[in-house]
């Protein structure tokens, strides 16, 4: 049994009925275990929203790390903190929050994970639009905040670009893409009247099904383009969350089947809404999940690749011609090739149409009658859409080669003719640009014309960079094809291996004295460069190196 410990304020009364705006009327639930280091901080972000949040509901999933501590703290220094000790850990995230949904007193309802934070604002941001519309759901823009950088990202922005009112979910299919719970305020009555609740125990991706659970109750959901939520991302953690740990197939089968209940419940709503919520949600995993997992396969082993392609060959088996047909056509490729092999195959070149722009790299082999095909041995795969989608949407396939050199590094670059798409476009020109990896600003810009080559097959342009202007980081390459017809397509270079290639190079530089400078291929196998300038710089990077190897060593391996 829980424990809950006595609301500090007795007099602290909630408002009865949400279009009252004169008292308090949001609860937040903040969820977490073994989180000391970072509990605080939500809580503190979640009180900081003003006098509209009626309570902070802590939920400490029993925690041995002395967060009962933290939050007992925390209510003596404001009596809006409830504290929630569970005696026993529950395994996952849905049963922490279903425990605040059972104790929240205030008309609207929000939630909060304990190594997240609210940013100023967000709550008035909510409440005014879910007040304003009279709607049961509000919901806003979360960002990725990469850790210790900084870089923001933003999750799902194509859904947030205004502010708007969706009467009914099935009027904006691309609400299923945001499966998160806590960028939203629900009304409280609102969600437990429909039942609205998380899957308990050890579930991993249980906003998959909370969030289809509240779209299959047809909610009047507001949408603002404020920014409302700040999901956290320590990539460098000990351990990490959950939704980031995708090196065990376990992970891949908790993601399906929070999938595959998701649909169910949508599809079994009331009406043809469902359905159609449905259907999205399936074009949604074709497009997201499924070529997420598909860029990382090429790192899996043998025994993974075999069990990830088996799972997800039967759960696309469930799939109807028309849930593909709905995905956009990188993932609906790469779904066909699947169904169409019983065993891995292709790993490299799936990869490569996984990424973001997509590439299609060769070979490019065509029916009989000119069908373009995946493979000449897949002819039942057809990529005739490659014939009529407009340039700037075509997977073209870029290889490029960095040299590392005293006088200026050399990027050489070559574009594939892709079934006379290209040649018809008339390549021109190639913006080169280098982006900070962790803060994405653009650090240097070039240009260089593109030149026919190999009885135009291909096209080749060369650029000398000089590395030595830019700070220590790791560079990501970014291209933008300029045609021309006019047209441009924003792409990325597919990293080549070879003698000499992808290798780290000491080089003289008249500027910091010497430069380190590594080209290597990302999980996408898109080129960057890691980039150490000076001696001390170079001293940083061997002697991290060093660590690295002796902990190895210690470890057997490492964790």
């Amino acid at each position: 049994m829980d424990r809950i410990l006595p609301h500090p304020s007795a007099q602290h009364t909630p408002a009865t009925n949400p279009s009252d705006s004169t008292v308090s009327v949001v609860s937040v639930v903040v969820i977490g275990y073994n989180d000391a280091a970072h509990l605080a901080d939500a809580v503190r972000s979640a009180l900081a929203q003003g006098p509209a949040v009626h309570e902070v509901i802590a939920v400490d999933d029993c925690s041995t790390d002395g967060s009962a501590e933290i939050l007992a703290g925390l209510a003596a220094g404001d009596p809006r903190v409830r504290v929630i000790l569970r005696e026993t850990n529950s395994g996952g995230c849905g049963t922490p929050r279903n425990d605040g949904i059972d104790a929240a007193e205030a008309p609207y309802l929000m939630f909060l994970d304990s190594d997240d934070v609210l940013p100023p604002g967000a709550v008035d941001a909510l409440l005014t639009a879910a007040r304003q519309h009279d709607a049961e759901v509000a919901s806003g823009l979360c960002v990725r905040r990469e850790l210790p950088s900084g870089r923001e990202v933003p999750w799902q922005p194509d859904v947030y670009r205004k502010a708007q009112l969706v009467a009914r979910p099935e009027l904006r299919p691309r609400l299923v893409h945001d499966t998160l719970c806590v960028n939203k305020l629900y009304r409280t009555a609102f969600v437990r009247e429909h039942g609205i609740r998380f899957p308990e125990g050890r579930f991993v991706y249980e906003d998959f099904v909370f969030t289809a659970r509240m779209l299959a109750a047809a909610p009047r959901i507001a949408l603002v383009p404020d920014t409302v939520y700040v999901w956290h991302v320590r990539r460098a953690a000990a351990k990490l969350s959950i939704s980031l740990d995708r090196s065990d197939i376990a992970n891949w089968q908790a993601r399906i089947e929070a999938h595959r209940q998701s649909v169910e419940i949508l599809r079994d709503a009331r009406g043809v809404g469902g359905k159609r919520l449905a259907r999205a949600a399936r074009a949604k995993f074709v497009d997201h999940s499924l070529r997420m997992y598909t860029r990382e396969l090429t790192a899996r082993g043998t025994e993974y690749r075999r069990e990830w392609w088996a799972l997800t060959r039967a759960y696309l088996a469930t799939f109807d011609a028309a849930d593909l047909d709905a995905a956009p056509a990188p993932g609906r490729v790469i779904a066909r090739v699947i169904l169409a092999s019983d065993e891995p195959r292709d790993l490299r070149r799936l990869n490569q149409v996984a990424a973001r722009p997509a590439r299609l790299a060769r070979p490019y082999p065509s029916t009989p009658d000119g069908t373009p095909v995946w493979a000449a041995d897949l002819p039942q795969v057809t990529l005739e859409h490659l014939l009529v989608r407009p340039v700037r949407l075509l997977p073209l396939a870029v290889d490029g080669e960095l040299r590392p050199s005293a006088g200026g590094s050399r990027l050489t670059l070559r574009l594939h003719e892709l079934y006379g798409r290209v040649a018809d476009a008339g390549p021109a020109t190639v913006d080169v640009e280098l982006v900070h990896r962790q803060t994405g600003v653009p650090g240097m810009r070039r240009t260089a014309a593109f030149a026919a080559e190999r009885r135009g097959e291909t096209w080749t342009a060369e650029v000398l960079l000089d590395l030595a202007s830019l700070d220590t980081a790791v560079w990501d390459i970014r291209l933008r094809l300029l045609f021309e017809d006019g047209t441009a397509r924003d792409s990325t270079a597919h990293a080549v291996a070879g003698p000499g290639l992808l290798r780290r190079t000491v080089v003289p530089s008249r500027r910091r004295g010497v430069l380190l400078v590594q080209p290597y291929a990302t999980q996408a196998g898109n080129l960057s460069v890691r980039l150490a300038p000076g001696v001390r710089g170079v001293a940083g990077v061997a002697k991290r190196r060093l660590t690295r190897l002796l902990r190895s060593a210690r470890g057997g391996g490492g964790r």
